[in-house]
This record gives structure tokens, sequence and C-alpha cells, in this order.
């Protein structure tokens, strides 16, 4: 759950500057957290299967 704040306070950080990032940047990083945020759902779901059998 942590890790959920503290990719949501990294996104609230880059929600600012986007106005003076080019786009390239912009995309690049929210690309980034994307996946960080996928890799750690597909974890915790292995995670709780795995607990379960």
């Amino acid at each position: 759950m942590i890790f959920l704040v503290a990719a949501f306070l990294l996104l609230g950080v880059l929600v600012g500057p986007p106005a003076q990032l080019p786009p390239e940047v912009t995309i690049s990083a929210a690309a980034v957290i994307a996946a960080w945020l996928l890799v750690f759902t597909v974890r915790e779901r292995t995670r709780r299967n795995r607990k379960r059998s």
C-alpha cells in the first residue's frame, strides 16, 4: 500500500511540470509509472494466489 502512495505522490509531482516539460518526457515518465504499477499489481496477485493454494 505504501508503494501506491509513493506512486501517487510521484505522479502528483509529475503532473505540475508537464506545462514546462516536452511531451516526450511527460509521456515517458507516465509510461514508467504505469509499467511499475502493472508490475506491482501482477506481483500482488501472484502472491495472493500462492497463499490460497
